[in-house]
């Protein structure tokens, strides 16, 4: 004999209005500032320069460690005088080329790779090969090829940028759906169209991770290539800079170059990096 279950007899509760009831909080001064992205991040800055600061005055030896302060008098002492300038100048403009140009290699690397089978097997040939291979590895070689000047710096800064962007590119067209390739293809693009009309818009993401990437190896690459052809022809950007108040003991003016190369890392993160992130995969809302 099988049992029903017992019926519960059902009812509503009204709700009661809540008159009065603010449904937005307000917030504070204090809570709306610090959602200030730069906000926050000049704080962390301020911290850490404050940390120097002490830092040094308890180490109490600048030629080991000058202050922060120190530090910042002999940067704006050499940006008064142009120094500072002019060697940041030389270094971004050789950066600038090298840069574009191992773009555009990892560019046609990448669209053969994904146009061909040859592409793919070459791409993946070469990354295995050269991407492991540091780029200052190569100094000797684009000295004998190249002699001493600008091309032997653009010669390592396209090494340390294609095999990065290339590699992020081309994991980023493989991520690519196959709906969106087939809406391509629904619209007769094929070859170069269908890679620069789908592929790309699809795979920003990870073609900006690459960019980035590459910008931070090919700047690190600039400065510790300027240090040798500095030493070699008496020449150079930043890392000339560097060396030169190295050997004359002037460390306030090499910490002045370092923070340069630092504060130049932070304006094209925050500045060229984050607003092209900002117009384009944020707003498409490709990212959060």
């Amino acid at each position: 004999m099988s049992l029903s279950p017992a019926r519960r007899e059902e009812y509503e509760i009204p709700l009661q209005p809540l008159p009065g009831l603010k449904v937005e909080r307000e917030l504070s001064l204090g809570q709306r500032l610090w959602q200030q992205g730069w906000l926050r991040k000049s704080v962390i800055l301020l911290g850490l320069a404050l940390i120097w600061e002490l830092a040094a005055r308890y180490q109490g030896n600048d030629l080991l460690l000058p202050s922060f302060l120190q530090t910042a008098r002999a940067f704006i002492e050499g940006v008064g005088t142009g120094e500072l300038v002019e060697k940041t100048a030389i270094s971004l403009s050789v950066l600038i080329k090298g840069y574009l140009i191992g773009i555009g290699m990892a560019f046609l690397l990448t669209t053969l790779a994904v146009s061909t089978q040859l592409g793919r097997d070459l791409l993946s040939t070469l990354t295995s090969m050269f991407n492991p291979l540091p780029a200052i590895a190569l100094l000797p070689l684009s000295l004998l090829w190249f002699g001493l000047g600008e091309n032997s710096l653009i010669f390592v800064l396209v090494h340390s940028v294609l095999w990065a962007l290339a590699l992020n590119t081309y994991a980023g067209f493989l991520g690519v759906s196959e709906t969106q390739r087939m809406a391509g293809r629904n619209y007769g693009l094929k070859g170069l169209r269908f890679v620069l009309f789908i592929l790309v818009p699809a795979a920003l993401p990870s073609i900006l991770a690459g960019l980035k990437i590459g910008w931070a190896f090919a700047w690190r690459t600039l400065i510790a290539a300027e240090l040798v052809f500095g030493a070699s022809s008496g020449k150079g950007g930043l890392g000339w800079y560097i060396f030169q108040n190295r050997n004359e003991l002037y460390t306030d003016k090499v910490f002045a170059g370092l923070a340069a190369v630092i504060l130049i890392g932070l304006l094209v993160e925050n500045l060229v990096f984050a607003t092209l992130e900002r117009v384009t995969v944020k707003r498409w809302g490709m990212q959060r």
